[in-house]
């Protein structure tokens, strides 16, 4: 598995902020971002985003993306953070407010090019499809849709009850699972 490192990771590895110019001279380590290094030149956005804020979880579009469920490629990545976090002021990213008892539910850590990232299951995707339907726009709304309609029986259904019940809204968001999911 591949590894980003943060600043103080390489300062504690490499012993100074000289020998990390250095490693970066000879092509050896990369600067991907503000405090990001990698040992290789090609790391996915998401993995950096990832590792860069690590409260937050990967979801919406760029969690479709990442599972397949759509082909549309994402501008920026979707980050689920704490709705008592900090406004990211970073173009990658569009920040997206959860309430911090729902914000854990459903995430796991994954590989995206042998990076981890931390990204909502597709059980929890499946209810913020839902709980974000007015926002998406339709013909996104209804592929994504189209492809759970595909995998539901790979789903576990136990999840996406609990996912339901526990979010803002239940009873509007199981009443979809009944009529455009099942």
């Amino acid at each position: 598995m591949s590894q980003l490192l943060s600043r103080q990771e390489c300062l504690s590895r490499f012993g100074s902020d000289y020998f990390i110019e250095q490693r970066i001279a000879a092509g050896n380590l990369f600067r991907l971002g503000n405090g990001v290094f990698a040992e290789q030149k090609h790391v996915p956005e998401n993995a950096i985003i990832s590792h860069r804020y690590p409260h937050g979880v990967i979801t919406l579009l760029s969690a479709f993306y990442h599972y397949g469920l759509t082909d549309v490629i994402p501008e920026a990545c979707d980050l689920a953070t704490s709705r008592n976090a900090a406004k990211i002021r970073d173009t990658r990213v569009r920040q997206v407010f959860v309430p911090d008892e729902i914000l854990y539910q459903g995430a796991i850590m994954d590989q995206e090019h042998d990076y981890p990232i931390r990204i909502y299951n597709r059980e929890r995707l499946l209810i913020e499809l839902l709980r974000y339907k007015s926002k998406l726009p339709f013909d996104l709304y209804k592929e994504v849709l189209r492809n759970f309609r595909k995998i539901i029986t790979q789903l576990n259904m136990q999840d996406i009850q609990d996912y339901a019940m526990a979010v803002p809204k239940r009873k509007m968001i199981m009443e979809a699972l009944q009529m455009e999911v099942l």
